[in-house]
């Protein structure tokens, strides 16, 4: 099995481009510089963030300070602005500590972090209308005041209030309060006369920005800009763009498209985009997961992954490296790696290029932990598969819609022995794309370039008991639908969707608006893997009441739910029946 998180080792050659950021950063005439690390989610981002990082100090160890900043870790605790803005001058501290004359300004700059956050606490209770910079826990109490201005407090307003007035009584004594453009102003001058006294560069990654609410992630942008950007200062941002454009949009209500765009472009000066894996990668990247966990020696790996990475560099005329080649590579206790490397050369072409898998890494690599797990359970119950026939099966599942994996399962249960006469029927067609797609079925008929590729992907299925295949996807983890696919704000969404209890319910209208354009279906996914674990269908599953509000909201979902409900066993129960009977959304293509 393979851990779910960002690596330090390069696997995917991500090098040359953490290589060629590193050179930007370390460029004198580029900075203050800002980059901008674009991709979407499970792409490697935060991995090439990690070798940019490992470059960086094999470069230039003793010219750069790096921070690493989590946005997505301070949301709901503390306002961006401030928490970056402590972050760093923590760091700083950290670093002046040892020279007793940057020691004072040091101290000066952390306290200062303290006031600035204290001073906007103060005046944002009565003065928020003169646009003056919010820091830390007044934004719970400002909104507390601004509820009872509006007529509508909660119970928690007079709380946050009373918190609020004590936090800044705390923090400020009346004879050292000074106007926050005075505080602000002073912090810049004395975080630029550490840093020129420093002889550094200071480098800050800011790391899962896309992850945040709109509100958090326009003020850690601004942060950067208003109160950071200054010579020897570099900035690298990892975020999905699409996401980031989306925060814009959401908290400014009235840009337009145009000014939505040029927001983040003013603020990323060197946009980056995380490389798309083809096959040559994808291959590559498989070859490493798989030799990683056969257990061989860390020495042994490496070498493979130095001759990979040699090889991509030099595909422009080089053919890929060979099974007989890595495996001479790692030398005789590799032997058992065969098949799995055998698996990684087979599906590569179709990992790389499927809908809704594109070369995405994260997603690779959780097929790949389910395709283990499967294989474990089934050699443990004596079933009559092979890991590559679980992995296709798999790769089935991840690349089509939830009817067509429905109707997958109802072919094989209904077959005798397990063996649909379909499946081998559409195995022989695999030449004539025109006839193959005549006779799939309709649920695959949208699919049936990807079947073509996918029937042609060995081992051959046809004629071969299935069942145990469709006993394991249903018994361990599901491949699809999993909310932590979805954008935080979509996955916020999913999860308050599960616990609806009335199709009345005001905060399932709020959740549905709030989720991202593009999303509706995936949080369809996520709603209908909590009811498939639903077996009793006499009852309302819990979670029922928010799919069919997101089905009555969005076309795309509904299409998702359709599909589920019309493949459940049995009939129809009576309050399904009710619910949905009569639903356009349900009664198209019945």
């Amino acid at each position: 099995m393979w851990s779910d998180t960002e690596t330090k080792v390069d696997y995917l050659n991500y090098l040359e481009v953490a290589e060629v950021v590193s050179e930007i950063l370390l460029d004198p005439s580029m900075r203050p510089v800002s980059v901008g690390i674009f991709g979407t989610w499970g792409t490697g981002k935060s991995s090439l963030l990690n070798l940019i990082e490992t470059d960086l100090n094999r470069r230039a160890k003793d010219e750069v300070i790096v921070i690493r900043f989590d946005a997505w870790l301070y949301q709901g605790f503390d306002d961006s602005r401030a928490a970056l803005m402590d972050v760093i001058a923590r760091a700083l501290y950290e670093e002046a500590k040892d020279n007793e004359g940057l020691l004072g300004l040091a101290k000066r700059l952390r306290a200062r972090v303290n006031t600035v956050r204290a001073i906007g606490l103060g005046i944002e209770l009565v003065a928020a209308a003169h646009g003056i910079p919010v820091f830390g826990a007044a934004a719970r109490a400002t909104k507390a005041v601004s509820d009872f201005f509006a007529g509508t407090p909660s119970e928690d307003d007079a709380k946050a209030v009373a918190e609020g007035a004590k936090e800044v009584r705390s923090l400020i004594k009346p004879e050292e309060r000074k106007s926050p453009p005075e505080e602000i102003d002073a912090f810049r001058t004395e975080f630029g006369d550490l840093l020129t006294k420093l002889k550094k560069t200071m480098v800050v990654f800011v790391d899962n920005l896309d992850r945040c609410l709109p509100t958090q992630t326009i003020h850690t942008l601004e942060a950067l800009r208003l109160f950071l950007f200054m010579q020897s200062t570099a900035f690298v941002v990892a975020a999905d763009e699409d996401m980031v454009r989306h925060s814009v949009s959401q908290h400014f209500k009235d840009a337009d498209e145009k000014h939505v765009k040029d927001y983040l472009d003013k603020l990323i000066q060197v946009p980056v985009r995380v490389p798309r894996l083809g096959v040559a990668e994808i291959r590559a990247y498989l070859f490493m997961l798989f030799a990683k966990s056969a257990g061989l020696g860390n020495d042994v790996v490496e070498k493979l992954r130095e001759r990979l990475e040699t090889n991509l560099r030099l595909s422009w005329k080089e053919q890929p490296l060979s099974i007989d080649d890595a495996l001479t590579v790692l030398g005789e206790q590799s032997r058992q790696l065969r098949n799995s490397f055998d698996v990684a050369d087979r599906m590569a072409i179709l990992l790389a290029n499927a809908p809704l898998i594109e070369g995405n890494p994260r997603i690779v690599k959780r097929m790949l932990n389910v395709v283990r797990l499967r294989s474990r359970i089934a050699e443990r119950r004596s079933m009559p598969v092979n890991e590559q026939m679980v992995a296709k099966f798999a790769l089935f599942e991840r690349c089509v819609e939830t009817g067509a994996i429905a109707k997958m399962y109802a072919l094989i249960n209904d077959a005798a022995g397990g063996k649909p006469e379909l499946i081998s029927k559409l195995e022989s067609l695999q030449d004539d794309p025109a006839k193959f797609a005549e006779a799939c079925p309709e649920e695959w008929k949208k699919h049936s370039t990807f079947l073509v590729d996918w029937f042609g992907l060995s081992p051959s299925v046809g004629g071969i008991d299935l069942r145990p295949l469709v006993y394991l996807s249903r018994e361990t983890t599901p491949l699809r639908g999993q909310a932590s696919e979805l954008s935080q704000i979509a996955a916020q969404a999913a999860l308050r969707l599960r616990t609806i209890r009335t199709l009345a319910s005001p905060a399932a209208r709020v959740a549905i608006q709030s989720i991202p354009t593009g999303e509706h279906a995936g949080v369809m996914r996520d709603l209908i893997a909590v009811l498939r674990g639903h077996t009793d269908w006499k009852s309302k599953p819990d979670s029922f009441n928010g799919a069919q509000l997101l089905a009555d909201a969005n076309s795309a979902a509904a299409v998702e739910l359709a599909a589920f409900l019309r493949d459940l066993p049995g009939q129809m129960p009576p309050w399904l029946r009710a619910a949905i009977g009569q639903k356009d959304w349900f009664s198209e293509g019945k």
